[in-house]
């Protein structure tokens, strides 16, 4: 089952795509079948292909948080969805149940997290200052709750959010194996490079925030970085 949305790991699977890694081909097999059979009421489907959501390979790749962006539809209907869904992946493709079940979903994504590099996050520059080398993890800090990840590393909800964002986008699965070399090289795809680009784009969107809110405040945090 997928994780509630109480855990900052959680709150990343929100916004991931319901399944991870679905070959083209798969995806394809699924929107062939439309909605298959027996899924949720006409009135809810409805509103599904008015969100653009039209058969099941469009909602494998919709995000828990974007289905319930359509009215009617919760946490409980999401996992129903994903349940009706897989049902009809495990009929087309072989294997697919015990690859995509929630739990292999879940571990393939925690196991992600745990092949980044030991260290302090390199996001927040106060957590960093804080606690130096022994510093969390991204599995510590997606394993946190949000008022324990805010009161344990004292920073801002701006900034939590920041450490969210830049899970969602650690945690984004490889590019199918079908794509060409030429479309994205092996380096790029490494879970630690993939965190320091984002924590390094991260930092710059902050550093033109501050400049952009205070520009006669002072240096910016990237001057002050580059001065020391």
């Amino acid at each position: 089952m997928m994780p509630l949305p109480e855990t900052l790991f959680g709150e990343a699977c929100a916004r991931l795509p319901l399944f991870d890694g679905l070959s083209d081909e798969a995806i394809d097999r699924l929107a062939a079948g439309g909605f298959g059979r027996g899924l949720l009421t006409a009135a809810l489907r409805a509103r599904l292909r008015k969100a653009g959501l039209a058969d099941m390979g469009a909602l494998a790749r919709a995000t828990p948080a974007e289905l319930m962006a359509v009215r009617k539809i919760g946490p409980v209907r999401v996992l129903t969805i994903r349940a009706h869904v897989l049902g009809e992946l495990a009929r087309r493709v072989p294997g697919a149940r015990a690859a995509h079940d929630g739990e292999a979903t879940d571990r393939r994504r925690l196991d992600r997290l745990r092949a980044l590099p030991a260290g302090p996050l390199p996001l927040v520059g106060t957590v960093a200052e804080r606690f130096g080398p022994d510093g969390p993890t991204w599995a510590d800090l997606a394993s946190m709750r949000r008022a324990e990840a805010i009161r344990a590393l004292g920073i801002a909800a701006a900034d939590l959010d920041a450490i969210v964002s830049a899970l969602v986008l650690t945690l984004l699965p490889d590019p199918p194996r079908s794509l060409p070399v030429a479309a994205m090289r092996e380096e790029d795809t490494a879970p630690e490079t993939r965190a320091g680009r984002v924590c390094a784009e991260l930092q710059r969107a902050r550093d033109q925030e501050w400049e952009a809110a205070a520009p006669a405040a002072g240096t910016s945090p990237s001057e002050r970085r580059r001065r020391s």
